[in-house]
């Protein structure tokens, strides 16, 4: 029997979702596709600077999960540099952190909740 899928933590979708190279044309169909969670993982190590062990924590799967998440995650980037591929961002097997009961000090689900009350208003 196989075991029960994990759901990856993130904290906040990404606000583009779509890349690709301005001088030639976009061809949709040859689009590479990087999961949330890839994303995640691309902007927890190389953005944040976080270890592998902390972007685990704070994507609540382990450390080895991360990495391999993280290794197909730069494939798909390089990819898409190299070639001149569309990467589209979308999918994949996750759950939002709730503001409310986060744990992990990131403190991006909360800047998130009261940026999106102010867009609001």
């Amino acid at each position: 029997m196989p075991r029960p899928v994990k759901h990856r933590r993130v904290c906040e979708l990404p606000d583009v979702n779509l890349f690709g190279a301005l001088n030639r044309p976009v061809h949709m169909e040859d689009a590479i596709v990087m999961s949330i969670e890839e994303f995640e993982t691309i902007r927890l190590m190389d953005h944040e600077g976080l270890m592998q062990e902390e972007c685990a924590t704070r994507m609540n799967v382990a450390r080895t999960t991360v990495q391999r998440i993280y290794v197909d995650a730069r494939k798909k980037v390089a990819d898409a540099l190299v070639h001149g591929r569309v990467l589209k961002i979308e999918g994949g097997n996750y759950e939002l952190c709730d503001p409310d009961t986060c744990n992990t000090g990131c403190g991006r689900c909360r800047r998130r909740r009261h940026q999106r009350r102010g867009d609001v208003e």
